[in-house]
C-alpha cells in the first residue's frame, strides 16, 4: 500500500500550476461558442427587433406561421393584416417573421449593407 501513497504524493504537490492549465481548454471552448453561436444569435435577434419596430402601414409581410398579408393597422403589440379583399386578421407583432419581396417571396431580415 505504501507504493500507491508515494505515487500520488509528488503529483499532488506540483499540481498548482497544472490546475490552471487544465482550465485553458475550457476557456477556449467557451470563446469559440461565444463567437460562433451566441454572438451571431444576439445580432440576429437585434435585427429582428429593429425590423419589428420599423413596421408601418402598407408593408407586405409574412408571419412566422406562413400567412402573407399587408399591414393595415398597428399598435404596440398587435398588427392588423389584410390577407385578402376585406379579410383582416389581428396577430401579435412578435409573430411577424419577415418582409415580402416584390415577387411575394419572404426575405430574411439582414443588416443593411450586408453586415
Amino acid at each position: 500500500m505504501t507504493g500507491v501513497a508515494y505515487a500520488a504524493g509528488p503529483a499532488a504537490a506540483g499540481g498548482g500550476a497544472g490546475g490552471l492549465a487544465s482550465f485553458v481548454p475550457l476557456i477556449l471552448i467557451f470563446g469559440v461558442f461565444y463567437f460562433m453561436l451566441i454572438r451571431p444569435q444576439q445580432k440576429q435577434a437585434k435585427l429582428q427587433q429593429q425590423f419589428l419596430n420599423d413596421l408601418k402601414n402598407g408593408n407586405k409581410v409574412v408571419t412566422k406561421g406562413g400567412i402573407h398579408g399587408t399591414i393595415t393597422g398597428l399598435t404596440d403589440t398587435v398588427v392588423t393584416l389584410e390577407i385578402a379583399d376585406k379579410v383582416r386578421i389581428k396577430v401579435e407583432r412578435s409573430s411577424i417573421g419577415s418582409p415580402l419581396t416584390k415577387d411575394g417571396a419572404a426575405k430574411p431580415v439582414k443588416a443593411i449593407g450586408g453586415s
